[in-house]
């Protein structure tokens, strides 16, 4: 199992959750999908923008980052996931409604608040009708991976020492320096910490310019190590 490499320093953006759900609701969900649907939803909900939120099926099947949580196969994830969202359905999280639009019946999910029972209520009495050209899109990969993430998909498993110059590294320069510096050791086929660092203190030298094409970026991140670094990477 990947370990969670914690939560990054400074301001983290937040999600908003009721404490009646941990009070009222949390102690009686029993399955681990329907816990996942559920606060998936209470996420995915301050991603929308409006007076009335709600998620439709789609927007549930088509994270495919939240989907592959489910379970160990596309199949046994999605059942895992219909399954939950009935589940909270039937125990009265979620509101459902089925209405037609012009690419046919549309799944929608409201949480069962004031603002989501008045919206239930208006469209079964025919008052209001969502519309698809409005909806976005939403997704879990939303937010920058942190400088451990990084290392850890790209570079290698993270240890402590490690851990210590990655901090300082986030301190030192830009983290899409980093990022950068990542891609071109996974470019050139050398996955070394020192090699990144060699291409990070290069840059802060010479003066890294912003705002560089992707080509540019590209033919910038090949350029030959420094002799003061050749005998660090063995390429």
């Amino acid at each position: 199992m990947k370990g969670f490499p914690g939560f990054p320093d400074g301001k983290l953006r937040l999600t908003s959750i009721p404490n009646l759900f941990f009070s009222d609701l949390l102690p009686h969900i029993d399955n681990l999908g329907e816990l996942k649907v559920t606060l998936y939803a209470f996420w995915a909900l301050t991603q929308k923008e409006g007076q009335v939120r709600y998620l439709r099926l789609t927007d549930f099947l088509n994270d495919t980052e939240f989907v592959k949580g489910l379970g160990p196969t596309l199949k046994m994830a999605t059942d895992a996931l219909l399954d939950g969202i009935e589940r909270a359905v039937a125990r009265g999280t979620f509101l459902h409604v089925n209405v037609e639009s012009a690419d046919g019946k549309m799944d929608l999910y409201f949480l069962n608040t004031e603002k989501g029972r008045a919206a239930v209520e208006g469209i079964t009495r025919g008052e209001w009708r969502p519309n698809p050209d409005e909806e976005q899109p939403i997704s879990l990969l939303v937010e920058r991976p942190n400088i451990f993430i990084l290392y850890e998909q790209n570079i290698g498993p993270l240890t402590p020492i490690i851990a210590d110059e990655l901090r300082d590294a986030e301190q030192t320069y830009p983290l899409r320096w980093i990022e950068e510096a990542i891609q071109s050791a996974v470019a050139n086929n050398v996955r070394k910490w020192r090699y990144v660092l060699a291409i990070l203190e290069r840059w802060r030298q010479e003066g890294k310019q912003d705002g560089i094409s992707h080509r540019d970026s590209q033919k910038e991140l090949r350029k030959p190590i420094p002799d003061e670094y050749r005998d660090i990477i063995k390429r």
